[in-house]
């Protein structure tokens, strides 16, 4: 980590690059995806402004890593490693899952770049889940091994939405005729908003205006629009849900942390919703998810953190 790397945090809408040091970064610039065709303009376009010299590079992907070529899931990005580090001169490249890195920024982060939500549980330790909505869902853990920690990347916000009261029993009936798999992505995304928003006008047979995500949210908070209040809390209630399920499924006693562009804005709206309940609602189990601590990443990207931080000979990736 002495050496010079640029980094970057690559996701459907937008991408942030910085170069990172001894576990630091600087430089950082945010661009919006849509103004470059591919992610090798995009980063060509970051490095040209950078002075000149050896760097290996680390980028967090919002997609699957299983080999040389890489497709981000909701941008029509793609591309070889290989042919990537070549092209830009990298001494080395490492790609890996964003949530990967999202993972590996935990331990580093800093008090006020986290924000608790439920009970403060002093001196919490073990398995770390992270999950959050933004243009996709990201999910992963972070598992203690040999004093330092292992990086478990999947995709579990692909997994099937399960419902857990009547009204979300119609929102996914509803969301089943436009696809035949309702993922949890579906509801727990910027798209997954609108979705929820329009899934209730529909139930209501009330006529949806075309609202983006802000939209939505903005009419939540200053409770304008009652729908818009609606969907806004099935999304933190099917999000306790999610993240109560990965809690259980990896025994995630250091915590689940809740990543994500969406919910840092609203984060008082978000404390007093009843996401912490549903995290907790898992009948018998009930009792050992209370003693699991869930936060709210505020920090913008902590995948840039992660990256700062992470050896570049990770399991979970590819180097070239």
């Amino acid at each position: 980590m002495n050496a010079p790397r640029v980094i970057g945090d690559i996701g459907g809408t937008n991408a942030r690059f910085a170069i990172a040091q001894d576990g630091k970064y600087s430089q950082v610039k945010h661009v919006e995806t849509e103004h470059y065709p591919s992610l090798h303009d995009a980063l060509a376009d970051y490095l040209k402004e950078r002075p000149q010299g050896e760097l290996s590079g680390a980028l967090a992907i919002a997609g699957p890593v299983l080999g040389d070529h890489i497709s981000l899931t909701n941008k029509a990005w793609s591309f070889s490693i290989e042919d990537l580090k070549q092209s830009l001169r990298l001494t080395t490249l490492t790609v890996v899952n964003d949530f990967a890195a999202n993972a590996q920024a935990i331990p580093h982060l800093a008090p006020q770049q986290k924000f608790v939500v439920g009970p403060a549980i002093a001196n919490a330790t073990g398995n770390i889940g992270v999950v959050g909505p933004g243009t996709g869902l990201g999910m992963s853990s972070l598992i203690p091994h040999g004093g330092g920690w292992t990086l478990v990347a999947g995709e579990g916000g692909h997994a099937t939405l399960a419902a857990s009261t009547e009204e979300e029993f119609a929102i996914i009936r509803m969301l089943r005729k436009r696809w035949n798999h309702v993922s949890a992505e579906r509801v727990l995304s910027g798209a997954g908003l609108v979705n929820l928003y329009e899934a209730l006008c529909a139930l209501r047979s009330v006529e949806p205006l075309m609202l983006a995500p802000a939209d939505i949210t903005r009419r939540a908070m200053d409770k304008s629009d009652d729908t818009c209040v609606r969907a806004f809390n099935h999304f933190c209630e099917f999000l306790g849900s999610v993240a109560g399920d990965l809690a259980l499924t990896i025994s995630a006693f250091g915590g689940v942390y809740i990543a994500g562009g969406i919910l840092p804005r609203f984060k008082e709206a978000f404390a007093a919703s009843a996401f912490r309940e549903r995290f907790e609602a898992k009948g018998r189990f009930a009792s050992m998810l209370a003693k699991m601590p869930t936060w709210l990443i505020l920090e913008e990207s902590p995948a840039l953190i992660g990256l700062a931080n992470m050896p570049l000979e990770v399991k979970d990736s590819v180097k070239k």
